[in-house]
């Protein structure tokens, strides 16, 4: 079933601060989103962000109508569409923070037992109910340095995906990778035990990035990820890192200052995991990047092909999510100069180009994941709307499915027009409750 859902702030946080949903994002202020993902019964969940900034209000300024403030929203929508709950997360540095462990890149993941995983940079978990009411348990490492004393806390993952089976696909952050003194994603590894309020399971460490990480100590080896039976971290990590596997590759870099996507299961043992060269601010469009295929033993079986350095590259707009649907075999991709799919065996079998008609607006929308039953979820960047994509059987009718699925989005965004009336494209829901977590 084709849906287009509203990216909704809630009323009340609106109201709250008095925010001029009129104002231009120039005057400080806007709104973003971060991921969206489904579970097996059909609701879905979107994460999403607000934030104000206005240059030379204090800190601590106490008129909400005036104060800066940051906040990340999570929205639950029923297999039907309909906005069930909102979870409203505060920052770290507020009166009374959220339990939810923020950080960068932040991810969903509904985990097999329908508890819903947001994990962010690096190495947070948190554990939230599936109607958004309360925090279950926070896995939060406590590893935000540089230039702080590090205090370990209690880690789990940057990154969680589920296999068919009910597997942990996860990425791990490590310190001193590339010389850095940060902690930056370097692990990808699979967890086959449950993530409970109780405990965590071993994350069995798969692939690495950076084979060497500068200046590590013993307080840096992750207990909870094994690699040959023993702790992650000093020189214990899975070799040849993939970058010395596609070495020859980037001429400019060898592929230093690379960085690890978020890896996503093509089956229950084979995966998709990207990996992307340095980035450079004069512009990165024609970089190397792979979507590495790799086996549950830790083999490097191939890649994604068919893909052109320059003609199709990500690095336009930094689009580098992949999605997958290991129920059928295929892997997705989405930038600005088309939308691909492959399958289990990493040939390319279908490239839609956005510089037709039909396909032209895929350049407004993000690919975010495939739900469990294999539907594309999108999220349009400016009119903050989630549109699903039923999943065809065969690859053959994705172009037809991605036409009528467009088709639809314009009939679906005139009818919640009508219902919900946004102001400049911002939806603001007051019917659902909002839990504060």
């Amino acid at each position: 079933m084709i849906q287009t859902l509203p990216l909704a702030l809630p009323g009340t946080l609106v109201d709250f601060h008095r925010i001029d949903l009129t104002a231009r994002y120039s005057k400080g202020w806007g709104p973003g989103v971060d991921d969206v993902a489904a579970g097996p019964t059909g609701e879905i969940y979107a994460l999403s962000r607000v934030h104000r900034y206005i240059y030379g209000v204090a800190d601590d300024e106490q008129d909400p109508a005036t104060a800066n403030f940051g906040y990340r929203i999570i929205t639950r929508y029923s297999a039907g569409g309909e906005v069930l709950a909102s979870a409203v997360c505060s920052p770290d540095d507020d009166e009374t923070a959220s339990a939810v462990a923020s950080g960068g890149d932040m991810t969903l993941c509904v985990l097999p037992d329908g508890i819903l995983a947001v994990s962010a940079g690096p190495n947070n978990t948190t554990l939230v109910a599936p109607d958004l009411s309360r925090v279950i348990a926070t896995y939060d490492s406590k590893d935000n340095r540089p230039f702080e004393e590090f205090t370990p806390g209690d880690a789990f993952a940057t990154s969680i995906s589920v296999t068919p089976s009910g597997r942990l696909l996860c990425s791990v952050a490590e310190y001193g990778v590339w010389n850095y003194g940060s902690v930056i994603t370097n692990i990808v590894g699979v967890a086959d035990g449950a993530l409970t309020a109780a405990s965590k399971p071993t994350i069995n460490a798969l692939a690495s990035l950076d084979p060497e990480p500068a200046r590590q100590s013993d307080v840096d080896l992750r207990a909870h990820v094994a690699y040959q039976g023993a702790p992650v971290g000093l020189a214990n990590r899975p070799r040849p890192a993939l970058t010395e596997l596609v070495a020859g590759e980037d001429r400019l870099s060898g592929w230093r200052d690379s960085r690890l996507g978020r890896p996503v299961p093509l089956a229950d043992d084979l995966f998709v995991v990207p990996l992307y060269a340095k980035t450079f601010r004069g512009g990165s469009r024609g970089q190397p990047f792979v979507f590495a295929l790799v086996n549950d033993q830790g083999e490097m079986t191939g890649r994604l092909h068919g893909m052109h350095e320059w003609r199709d590259s990500p690095f336009t707009g930094f689009c580098f999510n992949v999605a997958a649907d290991p129920l059928r075999g295929y892997a997705y991709h989405l930038n600005r100069y088309g939308l691909y799919a492959w399958n289990k065996a990493g040939v390319l079998r279908v490239r839609l180009d956005t510089e037709t008609k039909a396909f032209k607006p895929l350049t407004h929308f993000t690919l975010t994941a495939c739900s469990p039953a294999g539907d594309l979820l999108l999220v349009h960047n400016k009119q903050h709307l989630i549109l699903r994509v039923p999943a065809p059987d065969d690859l053959t009718g994705l172009a037809a499915a991605v036409e009528e699925a467009l088709r639809a989005y314009a009939r679906q965004r005139t009818a919640l027009k009508k219902q919900w009336a946004p102001v400049n494209w911002h939806w603001t829901q007051t019917s659902a409750p909002v839990h504060r977590i």
